[in-house]
Order: C-alpha cells, then structure tokens, then sequence
C-alpha cells in the first residue's frame, strides 16, 4: 500500500491511507543504514501487519520534491504563515526571517494576518503594499468572524501547505476552521495520534481534503538565520532588484555604506519600505558579526 507520513514521534510513523485510516508504522532499519530518516510529508509504501489494531511497517519512502530542514518536512508546494495584526503587535522581524528562511528553501510563501476585527485599516493597506510589494500575497482574515477562511481554502487547495506563525495569533483557531470538524473531533486519525504515549507537539499533517495536506507546526517565538552569507542577503528581499542598476558598485553593492546605491535613494524617496530596509540592515549586520567570529 502507499500512503503518507502525518506524524512521527519515538519512532511510531502515522501513515494516512489516502482515505480515512491511519497506520501506525515502524521504518525498517535498512533506512538508518542509508542514512535515510522518514519525515512528515514522506510519500511511502507499506505494509499492514494488524488490520484491526492499524498497524504496518514502512518498506520503501518514494522520490521526494524537496525537504526542508526546518520544520522537517517533505514534498512541501507552499507556506501559509500567520500573524496577528494586532494583540500581539506582529513582529515583522521575525516574519521576514521566515520568508527568507522559505526563500532559502524555494518555498513559496503567503502570508495571513488574522484579527481584522480589531480594526487596523490602516495598517492592513501598510502591510499588504509592504509584502505585496516584495512579491507575497497577502490575506487578511478574522478567525473570531470566521471571515477570510474560504480564501484560506483556495489557497490551500490540491497543495501540501506548511502553516506557521508565532503563538497566539489565532492559528489554532483557524486551522479548527479549515479542518473538516470529523477530522478535528472523531475519526481514526484523531485516536490513533492522541494515545497518551505520544504527547509531544510536534510538525503534524492533516488531511484537509483530496491531495491537499495541512502542515501545522509548533509556534515560534525566534529564529536564526543560518547558511546564509550577509552578501547574498540582498537577494532575499526581492524588492531590492530593481532599483540596484543604479548603485555605483553594482552586484557589489550590499546597500548599507556605499555612496551611491540605488536601493537606498528608493527608500529615501518612499518606493520601499523602511521596516522592511531596517530589517534587512539588522540581519545584515547579524550575519557579519557571525561572519567574523567565524574566522
């Protein structure tokens, strides 16, 4: 049989049948001397060992699209991370560290900001011209209105979509909408995962419909850029591009110091973004510091 990895943890793998069943499953020990470790989203085959208990053994994992470290993951379309437009104040350095984090991983990425009932009009337009500006869509929703949840699902759709965002902005309130409440409240799914052995919160899938899977993920409060040089930083602020023709140094340029940079008469002239340019120069100056303790 084939199916897909929901959960993992001590060593259990839940293997969702495609239809309503779920599989728990130990991986062969050929994988560890591969070097190969199964991780949520791993299309694989199966055999069954107890019908009735749900059990089965993993035999082979299938060619995977991509992985990503972190959260670890596989054969993922898209990322849908969520932020509170207000109560909690978002923290838009740590949202563009995601999105770099995605970049970095070729992950494409729309980001949700959730409680539009709390108002902030101007601020939705401030963030959409912001992040749409640097190629994210945007959407606004308000989990407490239940507003904004069906163009979640559009986006959702026929895709395996990893959900993130810090805690406290409504994610769990949302997903509890975007779920089909059998799946969230009964059903072999929610028993098999819920065995009190296994309590540890960790990246966990969910079937949200045909072909399209729901990666929810613990909340973060913090995250560190790693594997990236602080020249190659520019390139993860798309926005940059085109106005760096204009910098006197050219592909040299790393807008923070030089005379004349293109990007930084964009952002006096208003054209970019001042909290998006302020978090680029603070990581920038991040990845230095960790570049000369380095050597």
């Amino acid at each position: 049989m084939t199916g897909k990895i929901i959960k993992g943890i001590a060593g259990f793998y839940y293997v969702h049948d495609g239809h309503e069943t779920v599989y728990e499953c130990r991986a062969k020990g050929i994988f560890r001397s591969r070097g190969i470790k199964p991780v949520v989203g791993d299309n694989v085959e199966f055999v069954v060992l107890d019908e009735e208990k749900a059990e089965g053994s993993i035999e082979e994992i299938l060619p995977r699209k991509n992985v990503l470290v972190r959260p670890a993951s596989a054969n993922v379309d898209q990322a849908l991370v969520v932020f509170a437009i207000t109560q909690p104040e978002p923290n838009l350095n740590l949202l563009d560290r995601f999105l770099i984090m995605m970049e970095a991983q070729e992950v494409p990425v729309t980001i949700c900001f959730n409680k539009t009932d709390l108002g902030e009009e101007d601020r939705q337009e401030e963030y959409r011209k912001t992040y749409e500006q640097a190629g994210y869509p945007v959407l606004f929703v308000s989990s407490r209105e239940e507003a904004g949840v069906e163009k979640i699902r559009e986006v959702l759709r026929g895709k395996t979509t990893i959900l993130a965002g810090p805690s406290g902005v409504g994610k769990s309130s949302l997903t509890n909408q975007i779920l089909p409440k059998a799946v969230m409240e009964t059903g072999s799914i929610s028993e098999k995962i819920k065995r009190g052995k296994h309590t540890t919160r960790h990246a966990e899938l969910f079937c949200v419909e045909e072909n399209t899977y729901l990666c929810d993920t613990p909340g973060f409060s913090s995250m560190y850029l790693e594997d990236i040089e602080s020249g190659a930083l520019k390139y993860y602020f798309p926005e940059f591009e085109p106005f760096a023709d204009a910098c006197k140094f050219q592909a040299d340029c790393v807008h923070i110091g030089e005379p004349v940079c293109g990007v930084k008469d964009a952002l006096e002239s208003g054209k970019l973004s001042e909290s998006r340019y302020e978090n680029y120069r603070i990581l920038y100056q991040e990845l230095k510091e960790k570049e000369r303790r380095r050597y």
